[in-house]
Parts: C-alpha cells; sequence; structure tokens
C-alpha cells in the first residue's frame, strides 16, 4: 500500500495541520484560460506526469516534482484554480492536489466533502492517489448547486486515445430478461424508471399485490417475485457486475442488494423509463 503525502509510514495516516491556504507560487505552473476545451478530450504533456487542472473561470497545469502541490478553493487570492468564488459554502481552500512517491494524490481541505466519482474525501482522510488519465471532482455548494473541477494527469504520450470519430458505437451490455422478469423487475424499479430524487425499491409485498392487481390470473405471490428477481441478481453478479452479493454488500443488507440490481440494468438500458409502459399495458 502506498503511504498517502504527508502520512506516516508505520500508521498510515496524514497528520492534520493548520497552516494557511495563502498559495506558494507554483514552479514551472503555466494558467490556462477559461475557454480552454474540457479536459475530458485529452491533453498534450511533453512530460509524463504533467498535472491539468481545470475549473470554469481557468485552471491551471503544472508538471511532477516531488512536493509540489496546486490549491484549488474559493478564494482566489489564495489558490492556484478558483473553484466556486461565488458561492460561500465553498471553502477558501477547498483541496489540494500533491505531488509525492512519484505520483498526483488529491487531498480535502474545506468543511465540505469532494466527490470524486467512487466515494467521497473528507478533510482529514489519507489523499487519494490519482491514475493518469481524467478524474472529475465536484464540490457541493449552496442550493443545490455543484462545482465541477476537472483533473488530467497525463501518460505517456504514446498512451494517449487516438479520436474514432467514424467507428461503430460499442453498444453497452443488455441482459436478456423474460416476460415476467422483465415485469416484475419494472415494477420493483418504478421510483427509479420515474425519475424520483431519493428513489428506493418496492418492498417483496408491495410488488406482488401490485403485479397481483395488474395480472390477477397469473397466481404472483411475495416468493415468487423475490426468486425471479434474485434470479436477475444473480445472473449479473455471474457475468461480473459488482455489489449484488450479501458478502459484498456485507450486513445489514436492507435494501442494497436491490438498489444495486436495478441501478445496473438501467446503467446498461436494459430497463429504460419507457418500459414503464409495461404496467399501463397490464
Amino acid at each position: 500500500m502506498s503511504t498517502p503525502p504527508g502520512g506516516d509510514r508505520r500508521t498510515g495516516h496524514r497528520p492534520r495541520t493548520n497552516r494557511p491556504a495563502t498559495a506558494r507560487p507554483a514552479a514551472h505552473g503555466r494558467l490556462l484560460p477559461a475557454a480552454h476545451g474540457s479536459l475530458a478530450r485529452g491533453v498534450h504533456a511533453p512530460v509524463p506526469g504533467t498535472v491539468f487542472a481545470l475549473a470554469l473561470t481557468g485552471g491551471m497545469t503544472l508538471g511532477p516534482g516531488d512536493g509540489r502541490e496546486l490549491l484549488f478553493g474559493r478564494n482566489r487570492p489564495e489558490v492556484h484554480v478558483c473553484v466556486g468564488e461565488d458561492d460561500p459554502q465553498v471553502s477558501r481552500c477547498q483541496g489540494r492536489l500533491i505531488h509525492r512517491h512519484g505520483q498526483w494524490w488529491v487531498a480535502g481541505d474545506g468543511r465540505l466533502p469532494l466527490r470524486l466519482p467512487t466515494r467521497l474525501l473528507f478533510t482529514g482522510e489519507e489523499p487519494l492517489p490519482l491514475e493518469p488519465g481524467y478524474t472529475p471532482l465536484f464540490v457541493r455548494g449552496s442550493r443545490g448547486r455543484e462545482h465541477l473541477l476537472e483533473v488530467f494527469v497525463s501518460g505517456p504520450e504514446a498512451e494517449r486515445p487516438a479520436a474514432l470519430p467514424g467507428d461503430v458505437t460499442h453498444p453497452p451490455r443488455v441482459w436478456v430478461l423474460t416476460d415476467e422478469e422483465k415485469l416484475a423487475l419494472v415494477v420493483l424499479g418504478q421510483r427509479y424508471l420515474l425519475h424520483e430524487p431519493r428513489p428506493q425499491p418496492l418492498t417483496w409485498k408491495q410488488t406482488a399485490a401490485q403485479l397481483a392487481e395488474l395480472r390477477p390470473q397469473e397466481g404472483w405471490r411475495e416468493k415468487r417475485v423475490e426468486h425471479l428477481v434474485n434470479r436477475v441478481r444473480m445472473m449479473l453478479s455471474r457475468d461480473g457486475v459488482p455489489w449484488l452479493t450479501r458478502e459484498e454488500v456485507g450486513e445489514p443488507v436492507g435494501n442494497a442488494l436491490n438498489d444495486h440490481l436495478i441501478r445496473a440494468l438501467m446503467m446498461s438500458t436494459t430497463l429504460v423509463p419507457l418500459d414503464l409502459a409495461l404496467i399501463d399495458a397490464a
């Protein structure tokens, strides 16, 4: 396991510090204009390991070097990249990109956590390593706003993916469901398909009751619904979809397995909002 920058090799923890957020000039850094295109399209950097950070009002790129830091937050005079300048819920220094042990790390310094694609990063937690490529960081602001900081760590130039405008689009992996499996899952996950803000799956009892009302002649019961849904869940799990078994989720399970299943089916377009028509048709 890599030791986080500034951390103790024996404990792996990063010491808490109260040093001021005043930014030192970034050595060999180069400003990026606000009109710079999205970093998601890739970057050109002569030196592998160069970091790019871009917000709505501009950004900066900085080459690798042990101890280098790039600060971001609301207070423009004190940071290298200004994020959420007009939002008092964003901290003056929200976080920093740090180069240690041959790679870039991200650390949180703000009152609110940073949201990465896979997790939240809180102040005082161990910094997280940034892999080469594109990483979006989000800061939750006031009135539901979210402020984006795009980060890109360059790899060898030869690894930069080529543009493929004429290639055939790769379709997502769509699982084949029987008619009864699909109807049961649409009823179970209808709150997700309706885009409710914090959806939860229906219970086995609620799902069976609605299916029995829709198709009274088919003998829908709770155990039948549970068996069908678990059969689909195990099919996806065997195909490598994570977080679909009790061992992966851990106790207490609650609705987690069905929540992950419905989200996986929607991400793959196996279930889509138009499938709600199955309920209307029934």
